[in-house]
């Protein structure tokens, strides 16, 4: 009938699993120094996504609230942004980083919350842009229906 399997619970909490990714995210430490990036922050109803670039627009370290182990509908909260937020400000902190600029796209929970992660760990943010799209005219619209 097969080999019989033995499942040992450990003792990690949703809170514990989360600080292991984060310390293996900030395991993946770069070599690059910079002082001053953009933050890219964007924002849908189902997830929120943050990236981390220099000046010129290339790519220093990002995440996700998928990435960070949040899955289904936790992934679109508040508190699933901030702890983003904390992640990307403590891979920004061991890069040196001191200022840097926001550019916020989407119109999801996260916006505001992961904003605030960030600058929870001591960088300060000279702006922030709403680079939201907005639809001018919207879709071509359907034919006239012939009966």
């Amino acid at each position: 009938m097969g080999k019989k399997r033995i499942i040992k619970k450990t003792g990690k909490t949703e809170a514990g699993k989360h600080t292991a990714l984060k310390s293996r995210f900030l395991s993946k430490g770069s070599k690059r120094k910079l002082d001053n990036g953009i933050l890219h922050v964007c924002s849908t109803y189902n997830n929120t996504r943050v990236s981390l670039t220099d000046l010129k627009g290339d790519l220093i370290c990002s995440s996700s609230s998928g990435a960070l182990g949040f899955k289904g509908a936790k992934k679109g909260t508040p508190f699933a942004a901030a702890k983003i937020g904390e992640l990307i400000g403590d891979m920004a902190k061991t890069l040196g980083v001191k200022t840097v600029n926001v550019i916020v796209k989407g119109v999801g929970a996260g916006r505001e919350s992961s904003i605030r992660g960030f600058i929870s760990r001591g960088i300060h943010i000279d702006s922030i842009r709403d680079m939201t799209p907005i639809p001018h005219n919207g879709v071509r619209a359907k034919k006239a229906r012939r009966v």
